[in-house]
């Protein structure tokens, strides 16, 4: 009978790492708390003195879809419009900032056993056994 992943590898070994490591990444992903300054007012890109907000991002935009309806062949339009969106997009996320919650060391350590001792267990149970004692 084949094991995890098609290998000679422990079935047991393979769903108990499994459940270790979801365990583990779900508290760890639990624990980070995500705030973010994006707003119209708030400045997405610094050029030297200059401030480029979210509001000055959506001008741009609106003209290339101005331009898109008034004639789809247009590129200029066409750059306009997803050149917005990819500058809005990235400054979206540019301003996303991560911090970790109040934990104690116990709690850290916990996350830290379940969630690479998972992933050890997980990747240990795809690898095949050597069969020492094979049967006669």
């Amino acid at each position: 009978m084949k094991g995890a992943g098609g290998t000679s590898g422990g079935i047991g070994q393979f769903f108990i790492g499994l459940v270790m490591m979801c365990g583990g990444f779900y508290m760890l992903l639990n624990a980070i708390k995500i705030t973010s300054s994006f707003g119209l007012g708030s400045h997405l890109y610094r050029f030297g003195g200059f401030g480029l907000t979210s509001g000055m991002v959506m001008i741009p935009f609106i003209f290339g879809v101005g331009m898109m309806f008034y004639n789809a062949k247009n590129p200029f339009g066409w750059l306009l419009t997803f050149g917005s969106l990819v500058a809005l997009i990235f400054g979206v996320i540019s301003s996303i900032n991560f911090r970790f919650s109040y934990m104690s060391a116990f709690d850290l350590i916990v996350i830290l056993v379940l969630s690479i001792g998972g992933l050890g267990l997980f990747l240990r149970s795809l690898k095949a056994i050597d069969n020492r004692y094979p049967d006669a």
